[in-house]
C-alpha cells in the first residue's frame, strides 16, 4: 500500500477545528490524560474520553481539562470503549473522527497530518504508522510483535498496512456509519482491516511518531496472546471458509494418505488394520464436516453482508 501524501513538517497553522472529534479510550491514565486532552483540544472541536472502568481520577482529570467524558462502570476493553465513543460521535455529525491513545504516546500536534487524507476525500480510514518513517525508537520486542501481527492480519484480511496495531487513526463519516466492533480487546485495530474490506472502505497510511515514556503496563506476552486470540476469533467470524476449510482439507488429505496405506497393506498381506481404518474414517468424516461448515458459514457471511449493504443504502 502506498503511503498518503503528507506534509514534510507538522503544519504551523492548524486547519479549522469545526466538525473534528477526537475519541480517547482511557483506563487508569490520570497521569497523562489531562495533558493529552489539553493538547488535543487545540486541533479538534470536541474531545470525547471514554473512562473504561478506571480506578484512579482519569474521569475527573479529563473533565477538568475540557473533555466530554463517558464512563464505563467496569473495564470492558478497548473495542467496547471505541464503540461507545463512535455512538456518541455519530450524534454530533462530524467531518472527521480521530482516535488516539491516552498514555501520551501519540502526538496531538500530528492530528492535522492524520486527518488530511479524509478531508481531501482520498480515504475513509487513515492509519498513523510508526514504520513509514524512522522517527520512533520502537523497542525491538515490540517491532517483532508488530511485524508478526501485521503480517498475519494483512494476509487474512485482504488489506495491507505497515502498522496494523496503531491506534492513531482518522475516520470519514462513511466509515463512522458502518464501523461497529465485536472485538473487546486490542485486536480491535486488526478488526478494522476486516471491516474495511467488507465495506469497501478506502484505507491509507501516514507516518507518525510514537513516544515510549514508560514501561508497558501489560506483560508483552499476555498482551500478544490477547491480540492473537482476538485474531483467531476474527478469522472465524470474517473468514469462516479459511478458518474451517484449511483444517478440513488437512484432515481429508491425512485421511486419504492413511487410507491408501490401509488399502496397500490389505492388498499385500490380506490383513485389515482395523485401528488405522477407524482413524481414517474419523479423519475423513471430520474433514468433510469442517469443509462443509466453512462453505455454509461462508455463504451465510456473504448473505449477511449483502443484507447489511442494502440496509446502509
Amino acid at each position: 500500500m502506498q503511503a498518503a501524501e503528507y506534509p514534510a513538517a507538522i503544519m504551523s497553522d492548524p486547519m479549522p477545528t469545526e466538525g473534528l472529534i477526537a475519541i480517547i479510550p482511557a483506563h487508569d491514565e490520570a497521569r497523562y490524560i489531562g495533558s493529552v486532552v489539553l493538547m488535543t483540544r487545540k486541533h479538534v472541536e470536541t474531545v470525547i474520553v471514554i473512562d473504561d472502568g478506571s480506578t484512579d481520577a482519569t474521569a475527573e482529570v479529563a473533565e477538568a481539562a475540557g473533555a466530554l467524558v463517558l464512563r464505563h462502570p467496569q473495564n470492558a476493553g478497548k473495542g467496547v470503549a471505541l464503540n461507545t465513543g463512535f455512538v456518541k460521535a455519530r450524534e454530533l455529525n462530524p467531518r472527521v473522527v480521530i482516535t488516539l491513545d491516552a498514555d501520551w504516546q501519540h502526538l496531538p500536534e500530528e492530528i492535522d497530518r492524520v486527518i488530511a487524507p479524509v478531508l481531501r476525500g482520498d480515504a475513509d480510514i487513515v492509519v498513523g504508522s510508526r514504520y513509514l518513517d524512522v522517527t520512533s525508537e520502537v523497542p525491538k520486542a515490540r517491532v517483532l510483535g508488530h511485524w508478526g501481527f501485521t503480517s498475519v492480519t494483512n494476509a487474512i484480511s485482504g488489506v495491507s498496512l505497515t502498522d496494523s496495531q496503531s491506534g492513531y487513526r482518522a475516520f470519514s463519516p462513511a466509515a463512522l456509519k458502518v464501523l461497529v466492533f465485536s472485538s473487546t480487546s486490542f485486536s480491535v485495530e486488526s478488526e478494522m482491516q476486516f471491516l474495511a474490506r467488507n465495506h469497501n472502505l478506502r484505507v491509507l497510511e501516514v507516518p507518525i511518531t510514537i513516544r515510549y515514556l514508560d514501561k508497558p503496563k501489560r506483560n508483552l506476552f499476555s498482551h500478544g496472546w490477547l491480540v492473537l486470540n482476538g485474531l483467531i476469533r476474527l478469522v472465524a467470524q470474517h473468514r469462516p471458509l479459511l478458518f474451517f476449510g484449511v483444517p478440513g482439507v488437512i484432515l481429508l488429505v491425512t485421511g486419504l494418505v492413511l487410507g491408501w496405506q490401509v488399502v496397500d497393506v490389505y492388498n499385500r498381506f490380506e490383513n485389515l488394520a482395523v485401528g488405522t481404518a477407524l482413524i481414517v474414517v474419523l479423519l475423513l468424516l471430520g474433514g468433510v464436516f469442517f469443509l462443509f461448515t466453512g462453505i455454509i458459514l461462508h455463504a451465510l457471511r456473504i448473505l449477511v453482508d449483502e443484507i447489511n449493504a442494502n440496509l446502509m443504502r
